[in-house]
């Protein structure tokens, strides 16, 4: 779940009744109806800047002795040693396992930050589907970034594609942010951008539902919405427990995938 980088392998239809969430019946048929993108903006900001988070490609110049590897954001926190087991389901039942480990090994990136390496493997039937590498770093507010991803697809044993790849600062690729440090019902946010691969966006939709998965009953909870103009017909819901980070993702349209938090153990 960004857990992976965002807009990937998440969500699934309303029919699941497993999540509970207050208002989210009226959410979701209003977000459909919605459109919703990205603002393209002329000139660089340099970040971070209080409220002032990354928007659809606008170009950003971070200051590397702003960030740490240190994540402690309450709705994401990334102890070295932590990992989540989730349960993907999708509408016609197949069922693939996927495990997110926040290492102790870090990467500077291109654009000089050094990031933390979250290694995400998805498996079925204990073979390989996708195995991921995330980057991921906090700047002195408390925002999440996302710095890229190295992400391999695997069939029968063997690498099929590595699209969706990419490192803040290489090839006009821009970082964003994976969670903001003050999370408020209609803040939106650029979560990644690389031009025609990668340009999902987020936006908090409110930080006091609740979400039932088999880890737990998590209240209350911090819920987004994610779109990408890549795939303007995929809406998606992301839930995030304090203390603990994702424990639920949706798809309201373009796809029928849920996933759910089973286990979570956290680092020392």
């Amino acid at each position: 779940m960004q857990r992976t980088g965002p807009g990937e392998r998440e969500g699934i239809m309303v029919k699941h009744p497993r999540a509970i969430v207050g208002t989210l019946a009226g959410l979701f048929a209003a977000f459909v109806l919605s459109a919703c993108g990205g603002d393209d903006t002329s000139g660089a900001q340099t970040v971070p800047q209080g409220s002032a988070l990354p928007q659809g490609s606008e170009p950003v110049n971070l200051e590397p002795a702003d960030f740490t590897t240190r994540i402690d954001n309450p709705y994401w926190p990334m102890a070295p040693g932590s990992r989540w087991v989730y349960r993907e389901t999708d509408a016609e039942g197949a069922e693939l396992r996927v495990e997110v480990t926040a290492t102790h090994k870090t990467k500077r990136i291109a654009n000089g930050v050094e990031a933390l390496v979250v290694h995400d493997l998805v498996t079925e039937h204990g073979q390989p589907v996708e195995n991921t590498f995330d980057w991921y770093a906090q700047d002195s507010d408390g925002n999440v970034w996302y710095m890229g991803e190295d992400t391999k697809e695997y069939e029968n044993g063997k690498v099929t594609s590595t699209a969706g790849s990419w490192e803040a600062g290489v090839d006009g690729a821009q970082p964003g942010v994976a969670l903001p440090a003050d999370p408020q019902p209609g803040l939106a946010y650029r979560q990644e951008y690389y031009a025609g691969e990668a340009e999902d966006n987020g936006e908090i939709v409110s930080i006091d539902e609740q979400a039932e998965v088999p880890a737990g009953h998590y209240k209350p909870v911090l819920m987004t919405k994610d779109t990408t103009p890549v795939e303007p017909k995929v809406l998606e819901f992301k839930f995030y427990a304090r203390g603990v980070g994702p424990v639920l993702e949706l798809t309201a349209s373009g796809g029928s995938d849920r996933d759910e938090l089973v286990s979570f153990h956290p680092g020392p």
